[in-house]
């Protein structure tokens, strides 16, 4: 799994920079559904190639890697083909189309509403059937063909997963456009934060440790269900702690290149509520 680990890493570094260097969403799209194909076919080379040595290592593959993968694949050729057909006219417009997608996404999840509860869930009962190959039933209403005509790297259900996380992402990217052209003429909220909500907290640490801390949060998957946006994070946190974190995932490069200790002020966090805790107790 360790390969895999790798693989899924490296994806995300690409698909972060990808994020924050490109300001054109059909451009973002376009590359996003390069890099996650060619990671999709790499995945499915090595997977072809060797075989699982525990039912428990391909369960784990097809419910959380590849996953993790198909879903941005899935979320940029999504993505690409609303943002493509998207009207240029007035905001009203705008936010009609979108909220019509949204629609759309949500018809998913209600027509797949027994499979969403499982996994949302964490259930692992019928694991063995959804995400083994070979142990299809089609009784239990898969969703997708790819396992009939790509045995050796689907399951029934694993594109469901994939499915799920993919239109979670959408859905937040089309409600955040619809947030921009409904406030303030297409600006972004986030940039023009109301005088009256105004934070008086200061971050007086370092910048590095708030990115750390930011990408701490984003890797927890704890935001949004795993699914925010490392911008997103980032201006909200310039806006409540009054700081301009400047280019963070410059910063995030040279977190990751510590020889000694690549999350210091993580640990530096642990250790002040442990002690807190400690004292508490006496």
């Amino acid at each position: 799994m360790k390969k895999y680990e790798e693989i899924l890493k490296k994806l995300e570094t690409e698909l972060e920079k990808l994020e924050s260097e490109t300001e054109d969403t059909l451009h973002k799209a376009e590359s996003g559904i390069k890099i996650t194909k060619e990671v999709l076919e790499q995945l499915r080379d090595l997977v072809v190639n060797q075989h699982f040595k525990k039912a428990s290592i391909e369960i784990d593959f097809f419910k959380n890697v590849k996953p993790q993968v198909y879903s941005k694949l899935i979320y940029y050729v999504k993505l690409f083909n609303i943002e493509s057909k998207r009207p240029r006219s007035s905001n009203k417009s705008q936010s009609k189309y979108l909220n019509k997608h949204i629609d759309k996404l949500q018809i998913y999840f209600n027509d797949n509403l027994e499979f969403y509860h499982y996994y949302r869930r964490g259930a692992t009962t019928l694991d063995e059937q959804y995400f083994m190959r070979g142990k299809a039933d089609i009784r239990l209403y898969p969703d997708t063909f790819h396992f009939f005509t790509d045995k050796q790297f689907s399951t029934s259900h694993d594109s469901s997963v994939a499915t799920i996380l993919a239109y979670d992402m959408l859905i937040i990217h089309l409600k955040k456009e619809i947030d921009k052209l409904e406030n303030n003429n297409g600006m972004e909220t986030i940039n023009s934060p109301n005088p009256m909500l105004s934070s008086k907290l200061f971050w007086t640490g370092s910048k590095t440790d708030l990115i750390e801390l930011i990408y701490a949060l984003h890797s927890s998957g704890t935001i949004n269900s795993g699914t925010a946006d490392i911008k997103e994070m980032a201006a909200v946190c310039e806006q409540i702690f009054n700081i301009d974190l400047g280019n963070y995932y410059h910063t995030f490069i040279e977190i990751r290149s510590r020889k000694s200790n690549s999350t210091k002020f993580i640990d530096k966090l642990k250790e002040s509520l442990l002690k807190r805790i400690e004292e508490s107790d006496e």
